[in-house]
Formats: C-alpha cells, structure tokens, sequence
C-alpha cells in the first residue's frame, strides 16, 4: 500500500514540476521524452509513466514497450531506495540485489538527472 501511494505521489510530483519548473521541462525537451516504470519483482505493485515535453501520463502495469524499468526485490527494498533516491543508492541496491535495471543504463542517467529537478 506504501509503494503504490508512494509511486501515485511520484506521478503527482512529475505532473507538478511539467507546469512550474523551466529547467525540468528543458531537461525533458532534451531528451525527446522517456517512457519508465517501476515495479516489484512480482509484479504485484507497478506503475508505469510517460513523459513527453507537452504531458506526462502515469497508469498501473508495466507496459511492454518502456524505455526503462526499475525492478525491485520488494516493496521494503523499493521504499529504502526511493526515499533517498541518490546514484550511490542505486548502485548499492544493485549490487545487493535489491535492483534491477530492465533497459538501457544511459535512460537511468537520463531519468536522473530529470529527478534532480523534482
């Protein structure tokens, strides 16, 4: 139940930085866009979003045709590492097991250097 609000409040927080911060939506027009999600190993709790210079859409699932996916071990693990979303906490949690990046490593970059601005 955590990670899911926690991720809806993610997409809140994205929508929100599109309309009011100028350096986000520079970043993103940048990039052309991306298409990320995160979910739990198990696919038990997932959400996907869309992010475009004009919009950003979030929807429940992981759609097959993401740019980027965050998998992690579990909800604890995805909570841990996202309250403190730093570079060195991702690589801890992949060394540890508790990540694993579906993708391309430059989209990670990308996506960070996007949520700096959040």
């Amino acid at each position: 139940m955590k990670l899911s609000l926690t991720l809806w409040l993610l997409s809140f927080m994205l929508k929100r930085a599109l309309r009011r911060k100028p350096r986000f939506r520079e970043q993103l027009e940048r990039m052309r866009g991306l298409d990320w999600g995160i979910a739990t190993e198990d696919l038990s709790t997932a959400r996907h979003y869309r992010m475009t210079p004009k919009r950003i859409t979030s929807g429940k699932g992981l759609p097959v045709d993401l740019d980027l996916e965050l998998r992690f071990r579990d909800q604890q693990a995805a909570l841990r590492i996202l309250r403190k979303p730093t570079q060195q906490a991702f690589l801890d949690g992949m060394v540890a097991g508790d990540v694993r990046l579906v993708g391309d490593s430059a989209d990670m970059n990308k996506l960070q250097k996007l949520l700096r601005y959040l």
